[in-house]
């Protein structure tokens, strides 16, 4: 009994105290542990994650950037022309038909041109009528101004016989076998006919100038007249549709009995050979487009070049139309109809940060992009300045080698964090 009391009263040692102390708090310690993996364990499968294949990344790096200004395009012929009916008619026969490669002057269509012949014919026959109605206005007035001619000749006979008499009696009246009585009768005689030359030569000129004046009016009406035949003419030669180039037929109106009006489209030929792009832009970047510009047309993947031809300078519904003309306009993703992206580049800069173009860029300003650290996606307040159809600049918030999702990212507003799956 003692002895046991003496076992039980004996110190342990230090040593062996501190090795004790050491397992209580390593094993605390892997407490602490597993308690803490299994927490941050259970934190990640509770994080929000996003399959790395619903991504879109990129690393940002360093290098030129085009800065351009987008807007949309429609592909059309560069040569397009829209045949319309000169006339009111009835389409009687179709000779070609949509895709059709034509020549000049192949017949496209025929249109019921009775009417529009007897009007012509019509206008033939009062042509004539006004020609012979001219005709005789000339004949006529030769010959009155002829007899006028001819009583101014009279009279001037009669004139000179007056003055050989009046020198006479003068002459008589001299030598005092004359009197002063016949002298002063044969002068009076004498005025009174140079009198009425003077009167005759004045109404030939009036009368001149009045038939001048009427034969000029009637050639101008003659003019005017032959101005409308030879309009109707041409009315009546367009209504023979044809073909006004070498093209293709690109539409027709094929329903034969139909009515067609003056002024309705009834066919369209194109040169399906070579192409030009009709765009749209906004009008808050009129300035920045201008004839003679540089454009990138985007098709798919194609990029061709190309170059302003012209610009519309008024703004309608908010925008400025514009047209371009590829360098290569008969390249073979060009096609009648089809949209494309449209690039006008305005500057370049060079030496500056740039992660590749997505579909979450609006223009320059500020945007909150995540960016991938392991497999966490953290998002970071980033400035952007300007674009082009590849990149996008970046003023701050990122560095180079950093890899960035350029996807849209729209439902994870908000997230602090996302894990990568």
């Amino acid at each position: 009994m003692k002895a046991d009391n003496q076992t039980m009263d004996r110190q342990i040692p230090v040593k062996e105290q501190r090795k004790r102390k050491v397992r209580r708090v390593m094993v605390v310690v892997a407490i602490v542990a597993v308690v803490s993996g299994i927490a941050a364990w259970l934190g990640m499968q509770m994080m929000p994650s996003v399959n790395r294949q619903a991504l879109v990344f990129s690393e940002v790096d360093r290098g030129t950037i085009d800065v351009s200004v987008s807007a949309t395009g429609r592909v059309v012929p560069t040569f397009e022309e829209v045949i319309i009916s000169p006339i009111s008619s009835q389409i009687l026969e179709v000779y070609a038909h949509s895709g059709d490669n034509v020549d000049v002057g192949t017949p496209l269509l025929r249109l019921d041109l009775q009417s529009t012949e007897t009007d012509y014919a019509k206008a033939l026959d009062e042509r004539e009528i006004r020609q012979q109605q001219t005709a005789q206005l000339q004949a006529n007035t030769e010959t009155q101004l002829s007899d006028r001619r001819m009583q101014i000749k009279v009279e001037e006979m009669k004139v000179s016989q007056l003055e050989a008499q009046l020198r006479n009696e003068l002459y008589l009246d001299s030598l005092g076998s004359g009197t002063r009585d016949r002298v002063r009768q044969a002068e009076t005689t004498l005025r009174t006919a140079q009198l009425q030359l003077n009167q005759l030569r004045q109404q030939y000129q009036n009368e001149q100038r009045v038939k001048q004046a009427d034969m000029r009016m009637q050639q101008l009406q003659n003019g005017i007249f032959e101005k409308g035949v030879s309009e109707k003419r041409r009315t009546l030669n367009d209504a023979k549709i044809r073909s006004p180039r070498q093209a293709t037929l690109t539409y027709i109106n094929s329903e034969v009995g139909s009515t067609v009006g003056a002024g309705q489209k009834i066919a369209v030929v194109s040169d399906l050979s070579h192409f030009k792009a009709e765009c749209e832009i906004s009008d808050s970047y009129g300035d920045r487009v201008s004839v003679g510009g540089a454009v990138i047309l985007k098709i798919g993947k194609e990029r061709l070049t190309g170059t302003i031809n012209t610009v519309t300078p008024l703004s309608q519904s908010g925008t400025i139309t514009f047209t371009v003309v590829p360098d290569d306009t008969s390249h073979p993703r060009l096609r009648s109809g089809l949209k494309t992206e449209v690039f006008v580049i305005t500057s370049i800069k060079d030496d500056v940060l740039r992660i590749s173009n997505g579909s979450f860029y609006s223009g320059p300003g500020d945007y909150t992009l995540f960016v991938l650290n392991g497999d966490l996606l953290q998002p970071r307040e980033v400035r952007l300045g300007e674009c082009n159809y590849d990149y996008i600049e970046v003023i701050s918030g990122l560095e180079i080698g950093e890899k960035v999702v350029v996807s849209d990212m729209t439902k994870y507003k908000g997230k602090e964090k996302l894990k990568v799956k």
